[in-house]
């Protein structure tokens, strides 16, 4: 069965969604050192290596969601330092990770996920919310919000969809990001939390999907809510 990792607080028309389409969800558990916006989102709390099957988690995180993960096949790695909610101690896993890129306020990133990208080429940024503020569509193609991420991205080739930011709940913050909002559930198909039909730039992210070939699926109702990306793995 396909797995994927979700906030623990995602909604039940969320849940039902994702399960009648055939996958397995397994809730990230609450990290208290964290505040509350946060302290569920995959982005923040994990970190997977997809293409060495591993998954980096903090280094507090239950016994029995690391069990979940090797059941999986994954192996599990923990992080040298702990989260907690004074920034940037939340942002250690919170990067960017494409097939030969790595994207990350670089002096932030926890050294256990330093040591797993040491073979691509590193870039800085000043957004320490990297994940959070990008959608991966495709290892050659992003939507953010963030102008910096954008700049750096355009000049490694990377097709990127420049969005203005706000217009995303995030719950107990004034807003969220565009990166919480989604995650590829297959290949070619960018789920997200909320309906994208109530997004003001529905008609530009619907455009970029089929430029590079991605369909969509709206899990729920109401506006895109940011719940810290989905992982497939």
């Amino acid at each position: 069965m396909k797995t994927l990792i979700v906030d623990y607080r995602i909604s039940e028309l969320e849940k039902f969604t994702l399960n009648s389409l055939g996958y397995n969800l397994l809730s990230c558990p609450k990290n208290s050192n964290l505040y509350k916006a946060i302290d569920g989102h995959p982005d923040i709390l994990l970190h997977p290596i997809s293409e060495n099957k591993e998954i980096i988690v903090h280094k507090d995180i239950s016994c029995d969601f690391i069990r979940t993960l090797q059941n999986l096949n994954y192996k599990v790695l923990k992080t040298n330092n702990s989260l907690s909610d004074a920034y940037p101690k939340d942002i250690i896993l919170n990067a960017l990770n494409l097939k030969n890129i790595f994207l990350h306020k670089l002096d932030c990133t926890d050294p256990s996920l330093l040591e797993k990208v040491y073979n691509k080429k590193l870039l800085n940024t000043k957004q320490g919310y990297t994940k959070c503020s990008t959608a991966i569509v495709k290892s050659t193609a992003i939507m953010t919000s963030d102008v910096s991420i954008a700049k750096l991205l355009y000049a490694e080739n990377i097709d990127v969809l420049l969005l203005p930011p706000k217009h995303i709940k995030l719950p107990h913050l004034d807003y969220g990001f565009i990166g919480g909002t989604c995650g590829l559930i297959d290949e070619n198909l960018l789920a997200f939390f909320g309906d994208l039909e109530c997004y003001p730039f529905k008609y530009e992210v619907k455009s970029f999907l089929k430029k590079h070939k991605v369909d969509y699926l709206s899990l729920g109702e109401g506006p895109l809510t940011d719940r810290g990306s989905i992982f497939h793995i």
